[in-house]
């Protein structure tokens, strides 16, 4: 789950974070007012979508006066937002934050992820911070540096201090940026998020050390744990595909393809689509329906595939190990008389009650086209999208 920079920003206060006054604004008035209340000589206006990037594709502009604030108020409220990682159809933007202007001295990275590799919570940080910072990881990977936490320690002042001292941070602003690396670090931890970034992380010319931008992503295991957060989610900038699909416990992720994949498990889903890719088709979606699939369930999952006006064919590939085949078997004829269906649709099973599964698929009456290995099943499907 992703949330917007202001609600960020709002989680790392809590953590003792220094982060610039600033109020969200959902209009142009809003905008104008927001700014006369925080006053000063200097504002930025910047779109509040849930991607990277703003700044370069337009989103985040400076103001030195209450036309100017005006003017990018309604330039990028409204306006189909385009980054590297909205994708070429952009992001609607439908939230502003106002902020103060800030002294910078010079802009930094700090980010937190969990490395897979050493199992730990590790702190990446750079002096090249900014809106390049991705072009620094690829070119100039050397000046990242990292430290894996110890979790039954947390982050210490040495750490802190070290990673500081090593993306240029003076020994005077030491004890303000160990404030930052560790509240980071604990709203991380404490949130359950899967991502936590300041980008950038300036210091000023008065040797503060503030984050000017945030961005945090939770993990949706988790979510029940933290309601507050849960209220912070904005559904206007998810796939509505993808939200329908959260009421009815599905994994389903929108993809550019052709073909649709049913599945049960997250490794088999992605397996599917690999083979289906080899045999020169293309997946039209991830979805997983997990091991406790009910007829409703499997409806629901070929009616949200169904939407694509791209779809030209399904797959539908069950392991009944959990799941039993049959079970299957009743949801897929049910969801397909329910729906109407009007695309091609293979159907592999392999598992407990197997026999059961492909004898009701066979006497459903329904042009249900039979395969008994994945290579077969990948090969049919994309024959019948063709």
């Amino acid at each position: 789950m992703k949330i917007h920079e202001y609600q960020g920003k709002e989680i790392l206060k809590r953590f003792g974070v220094p982060v610039p006054r600033a109020i969200p604004c959902f209009t142009v008035d809003e905008a104008i007012k927001a700014a006369q209340s925080l006053g000063g000589p200097v504002w930025v206006v910047k779109a509040q979508i849930h991607a990277g990037g703003r700044g370069k594709g337009g989103g985040v502009k400076l103001a030195r006066s209450m036309q100017e604030v005006q003017q990018h108020a309604s330039a990028i409220l409204g306006m189909q937002l385009v980054t590297h990682q909205t994708g070429p159809g952009g992001q609607k933007v439908r939230r502003l934050l106002i902020e103060e202007g800030a002294d910078i001295k010079k802009e930094l990275y700090l980010g937190i992820v969990v490395d897979r590799v050493t199992q730990r919570v590790t702190l990446m940080a750079s002096s090249e911070g900014g809106m390049d910072i991705e072009e620094v990881a690829d070119k100039t990977p050397e000046k990242i540096h990292k430290v894996a936490v110890d979790p039954s320690v947390g982050l210490t002042d040495a750490e802190a201090d070290a990673l500081a001292r090593n993306i240029g941070i003076p020994d005077s602003s030491l004890p303000k940026a160990r404030v930052v690396f560790k509240g980071l670090y604990q709203a991380f931890w404490d949130t359950d998020a899967s991502l936590a970034e300041i980008n950038p992380l300036i210091l000023t010319g008065s040797g503060d050390v503030i984050a000017l931008d945030a961005k945090l992503n939770f993990d949706s295991n988790a979510l029940y744990r933290h309601a507050d957060i849960v209220d912070l989610r904005d559904l206007d900038e998810e796939d509505p595909a993808e939200v329908e699909a959260s009421k009815f416990d599905l994994s389903y992720i929108q993809l550019d393809g052709t073909i649709g994949c049913l599945v049960n498990g997250a490794g088999l889903a992605m397996a599917t689509m690999d083979t289906i890719k080899l045999f020169g088709g293309e997946p039209a979606n991830f979805l997983d329906v997990g091991g406790g699939a009910t007829t409703e369930k499997v409806t629901e999952a070929f009616k949200l595939m169904l939407r694509n006006p791209n779809l030209k064919a399904i797959l539908v590939n069950i392991f009944g190990g959990i799941m039993r085949c049959d079970v299957i078997a009743e949801g897929v004829i049910a969801a397909s008389k329910a729906v109407s269906l009007k695309v091609p649709l293979v159907v592999r099973m392999k598992g407990t009650n197997e026999e059961l599964g492909k004898k009701m698929l066979a006497e459903s009456g329904l042009p249900i086209i039979s395969a008994d290995t994945m290579a077969e099943a990948a090969q049919k499907v994309v024959a019948a999208a063709q």
